[in-house]
């Protein structure tokens, strides 16, 4: 059981993952630094000076009841951003690996035609032995 586990964690799926995982982290750290340092700032000098931000209360001595649409607007933003930095950063450049690699001449063979071949390949082998001997 302990060697099923040992080879599952030694695939490199899971690493690539867990690498993924830490990077995409990070990668929000910085999303949302940028967001409440930056965009939240402007969308709250969008709201006015007299209010906490872009939105409206609407019970007046509740702050619990303050409606953040600047909020809203920010998590659309910080959803953009990462979006976009994965769609540049790992979709394009891996979709054209892909292309490169077909127009490289690579074939993909069926299971059926790769051993079609190998049989082929033994059978001329096995009459260049008994003919060449």
């Amino acid at each position: 059981m302990l060697k099923g586990f040992k080879e599952f964690l030694l695939r490199g799926n899971v690493i690539d993952l867990a690498i993924a995982v830490v990077i995409g982290t990070a990668f929000v750290a910085i999303v949302k630094a940028f967001s409440d340092n930056i965009i939240d700032p402007l969308i709250a000098a969008i709201g006015g000076s007299g209010s906490i931000g872009l939105g409206f209360q609407l019970i007046s001595d509740n702050p619990k009841t303050f409606v953040d649409i600047g909020a809203v607007i920010t998590a659309a933003i910080n959803f953009a951003l990462i979006a976009a930095v994965v769609y540049f950063a790992l979709v394009v450049p891996v979709a054209a690996m892909n292309k490169r690699r077909k127009t490289a001449g690579e074939e993909t063979l069926s299971d059926t035609d790769l051993l079609t071949e190998i049989r082929d390949l033994l059978a001329a082998g096995a009459n260049t032995c008994r003919h060449g001997s």
